[in-house]
């Protein structure tokens, strides 16, 4: 079993920035990749990007593509979504996972955090 604490999230101003935390701890040896995903009021739960968790490679959803970061610091088995420029259209509950594969399919994933709320105004 994994188990995984999202934090950093709050309200923030269009443009503004904010990062998020996503602690895991237990069984994190057979973790290869965490993703985050976010889900917005009357919406379905959409991929924002991932981490390999052992060799870095990265990638993003077109939409938080040049604006948000993901990395990891394996010493504390934590990953970090740095989110800039933020939008309104950010708002929402975001998520951290953990899974298997490097992928974007949700299905994939089997561990998930709790979610922390973003809410950018404009």
């Amino acid at each position: 079993q994994v188990q995984l604490v999202e934090s950093g999230g709050g309200l923030v101003q269009a443009g503004g920035a904010l990062r998020l935390s996503c602690a895991a701890s237990g069984s994190t040896f057979t973790i290869n990749a965490m993703g985050w995903f976010r889900q917005a009021p009357g919406k379905e739960r959409e991929f924002v990007g991932a981490i390999s968790w052992t060799n870095g490679p990265t990638y993003y959803a077109d939409s938080v593509k040049g604006r948000f970061t993901i990395s990891r610091d394996n010493t504390k088995d934590t990953v970090f979504l740095q989110m800039n420029s933020l939008k309104p259209e950010d708002t929402a509950v975001y998520f951290c996972a953990a899974g298997s594969v490097l992928t974007s399919t949700r299905a994939a994933y089997t561990y998930w955090g709790q979610g922390t709320q973003v809410t950018v105004s404009s």
